[in-house]
C-alpha cells in the first residue's frame, strides 16, 4: 500500500461525492418532467417516439401494469437477441465470417444481457460478430440500463406519492431514461475513450507478423500433443469505445475483447480507467440523491449514501490491504512497493494500473453490480478475492447497478425501519408512510430468493460431475469459483473467478436462469410494493418516529446489510475463501 494509492481511491470517491448532487437533480427534473436545458433538442424525439409507437405519454400504470409492460419487453428483447446470435452467420457485418452461436450459450447470453448481468462465457472477439455486438448486445446495454432506472423512479414514486393507484408509465421512463439520461453522456464519453486510444472502427481484423515466432502445443485430431510454430498475430478491433462507454456508465460489465477492461484497446491508459471506474458510480450515485428530492427528504437522500459509501471504503480498504501485503508463500522474496516495483500481488493485474486502481476497480464493479474488471480476480489473493464475492453477496446495493442498486437498498430501508419500529414497539414508519404486514412480506420475499438461487445452484454443481468437471482448481478455490459464477448470475453482476469453464451445457443454462430470477422475482415483489406505498395516507412524524435522515440510520441501515449477508452466506463462505485464507497462511496452496 502506498499514499499514492489511497491518494487516487480518496479523489475518486471525492468526484462521485461532486456529481452526485447536480446529477441527481438532473435525474429528479427528467423523470418529474421538468424543464431541463436538453428539452429542446429531445422532447421533439421523444413525441415522435411516442406516436410511432402509439404510446401515451399521459397515461399512469398500475403497478401491475407497469410490471406486465416491463416483463414483455424484456422477452421481446431476449428473444430477438437470441434469435440475432443464431442467425448472424448469414446477416451483414461480419468480416470475420463468425459461425452461429450454439443453442445453450445464445440462450445464457440473451438471458444475461436482458438483465443487465452480462456474463459472457464465450470469447466475444471470436464469437459475436460486428452486427450482434452492436444492434445486439450494446442495445441491451442501453435498455436493460434504461429498464433499471426506470424501475428505482417508480419504486421513489411509490414512497414519494399520496393515496395514489399509479407508480408512472414504463415506456415514457424508458424513453426519457434512454434520451436524457444515458445517451449524450454515452456520446461525449465514447468521443474521450477514442481520444485515450480505444478504436471504433468496421474493419476485418488485422494479421501481422510475429518479431520472433512462437512454439506452442496443440492436439491434433487424435488426442495427440504437437508442436506447432506460430509466425503470425491476429489484432481484434472493432466498434469498441461506443460499446465500452455504456458498458460502465450503464453497469453493464459485457467487453467487446475477452479480457474485458484489462485489454488495452478498451482501456489504455490510466485516465481511460479512471473515467471507467467513474461512469461505474456515478448513476447510482445520484439516485441517492434523486431519492431525496423526490421524496421531499433530502438529508434522506444523503444517509443513504452515507451507508453506501461506508460499506465501500470497507471493502476497497481490505482488498487492498490484502493484495498489497503481498503472497505470504513467496517468503524470501521482496513484495515492498518501491520506485522499481508496484510491490504486493501483481498476479492477474496490469502494470499500468498497478494494485491501487485494480482493487478500486474490482470493488466498484462489484458494489455497482457492474462486472467489468481490469484484473482478473481468480489470481487476487484469497481474502483479496473475498471482498468482490461480498460486495455481491450483499445484494449489489453498495451503490449497486444503475437503478438496480436504489431499489435494492430501499428493500433493505423498509427492512430497517421495520427493525426500528419492532425496538420502540410501535408501527413502523417511512417518510410519512406506515410499514405494514404486506410491505415486510415483500420486502424478504425480495431479499431471500437471492440467496437461496445461489446457494442451491452452487450446492448442486459442488457435488455433480457436471459442475465440478469445470473447475481449474481443487479444494475451497474451486468452490469458490462456483460460488463466485452463481452470485455474479444472480446478482446481475457478470464479473467472475476465471478459473471456471462455463461454457458448457449445465452452466449456460443454470447461470442463464439465475440471471433471470435475480432480475426479474425481486422486481415484482419491489413493484408490489411501491405499489402499496402510494396508495397509503400521509402520516405527519410524532415524537415516536424513528428518522431517517440521521447518522443513526445511517448505521441501522449499514448494520442490516451486513447481518443479513453474514448470516447468509458466512458458512459458504468459511469453506471457500476464508479456509483458503487459513491455509495458504499455513503453507498451501490451489
Amino acid at each position: 500500500m502506498t499514499v499514492n494509492g489511497w491518494l487516487q481511491i480518496g479523489i475518486f470517491l471525492a468526484l462521485v461525492l461532486a456529481v452526485t448532487k447536480p446529477l441527481g437533480i438532473f435525474m429528479a427534473r427528467v423523470f418529474n418532467r421538468e424543464h431541463t436545458f436538453m428539452d429542446r433538442a429531445l422532447r421533439p424525439i421523444e413525441r415522435l417516439l411516442y406516436r410511432l409507437t402509439g404510446v401515451d405519454e399521459h397515461h399512469e400504470m398500475r403497478w401491475t401494469e407497469y410490471a406486465f409492460a416491463m416483463l414483455l419487453f424484456s422477452a421481446v428483447s431476449m428473444l430477438v437477441l437470441y434469435l440475432l446470435q443464431r442467425v448472424q452467420g448469414f446477416l451483414p457485418l461480419n468480416p470475420q465470417k463468425l459461425a452461429a452461436v450454439p443453442p445453450d450459450l445464445a440462450f445464457n447470453t440473451a438471458a444475461s444481457f436482458t438483465t443487465n448481468t452480462n456474463w459472457q462465457a464465450y470469447v466475444p472477439e471470436t464469437t459475436m460478430s460486428y452486427l450482434t455486438q452492436m444492434a445486439g448486445l450494446a442495445y441491451h446495454n442501453f435498455a436493460s440500463a434504461a429498464v433499471g432506472i426506470a424501475l428505482a423512479i417508480a419504486f421513489i414514486r411509490g414512497i414519494a406519492r399520496r393515496e395514489k393507484d399509479t407508480i408512472g408509465n414504463f415506456w415514457v421512463d424508458l424513453v426519457r431514461c434512454s434520451l436524457w439520461v444515458l445517451l449524450p453522456a454515452c456520446l461525449l464519453g465514447a468521443l474521450l475513450l477514442v481520444w485515450q486510444g480505444v478504436p471504433q472502427n468496421l474493419k476485418p481484423y488485422d494479421t501481422v507478423k510475429l518479431v520472433e515466432p512462437q512454439q506452442v502445443q496443440i492436439s491434433d485430431p487424435d488426442g495427440h500433443l504437437v508442436t506447432q510454430t506460430v509466425t503470425d498475430q491476429v489484432i481484434a478491433q472493432g466498434p469498441v469505445a461506443s460499446q465500452e462507454i455504456i458498458k460502465e456508465w450503464g453497469t453493464n460489465g459485457g467487453g467487446f475483447f475477452n479480457a474485458n477492461s484489462a485489454h488495452p484497446f478498451e482501456n489504455p491508459t490510466p485516465l481511460s480507467n479512471f473515467i471507467e471506474m467513474f461512469c461505474i458510480f456515478a448513476i447510482s450515485a445520484g439516485l441517492t440523491y434523486t431519492l431525496g428530492r423526490m421524496t421531499g427528504s433530502p438529508k434522506h437522500g444523503w444517509a443513504v449514501w452515507a451507508a453506501m459509501a461506508i460499506l465501500f471504503l470497507a471493502g476497497v480498504s481490505t482488498a487492498y490491504w490484502a493484495e498489497g501485503r503481498g503472497n505470504p508463500l513467496l517468503a524470501g522474496v521482496d513484495q515492498h512497493a518501491s520506485a522499481l516495483q508496484a510491490g504486493g500481488n501483481m498476479e492477474g493485474k496490469e502494470v499500468r494500473f498497478g494494485i491501487a486502481n485494480t482493487v478500486l476497480f474490482a470493488t466498484a464493479t462489484t458494489d455497482a453490480s457492474c462486472g467489468a474488471v481490469n484484473g482478473m480476480h481468480d489470481s487476487f489473493t484469497p481474502l483479496g478475492g473475498l471482498v468482490p464475492l461480498v460486495n455481491i453477496m450483499l445484494g449489489e446495493v453498495i451503490f449497486g447497478g444503475v437503478g438496480a442498486g436504489m431499489y435494492g437498498i430501499l428493500i433493505f430501508v423498509i427492512l430497517s425501519v421495520f427493525i426500528a419500529g419492532l425496538m420502540v414497539g410501535r408501527t413502523p414508519e417511512y417518510l410519512g408512510k406506515k410499514i405494514e404486514a404486506y410491505d415486510v412480506k415483500m420486502a424478504m420475499l425480495a431479499i431471500l430468493i437471492f440467496p437461496l438461487t445461489i446457494l442451491v445452484l452452487a450446492g448442486i454443481s459442488s457435488i455433480y460431475g457436471f459442475g465440478t468437471s469445470s473447475i481449474a482448481n481443487p479444494g475451497p478455490h474451486g468452490l469458490s469459483e462456483i460460488l463466485y459464477a452463481f452470485t455474479s448470475g444472480t446478482g446481475n453482476n457478470g464479473s467472475a473467478f476465471g478459473g471456471l469453464n462455463a461454457n458448457t451445457h449445465w452452466y449456460n443454462t443454470a447461470i442463464g436462469l439465475s440471471t433471470l430470477i435475480g432480475r426479474f422475482f425481486i422486481i415484482i415483489p419491489m413493484l408490489a410494493v411501491a405499489g402499496n406505498l402510494a396508495r397509503k395516507k400521509y402520516v405527519p412524524p410524532s415524537l415516536g418516529t424513528f428518522p431517517v435522515t440521521t447518522p443513526l440510520f445511517t448505521v441501522l441501515l449499514t448494520g442490516v446489510i451486513i447481518i443479513v449477508g453474514a448470516l447468509t452466506f458466512f458458512p459458504a463462505l468459511s469453506l471457500g475463501p476464508i479456509l483458503e485464507h487459513l491455509l495458504m497462511g499455513a503453507g498451501k496452496a490451489f
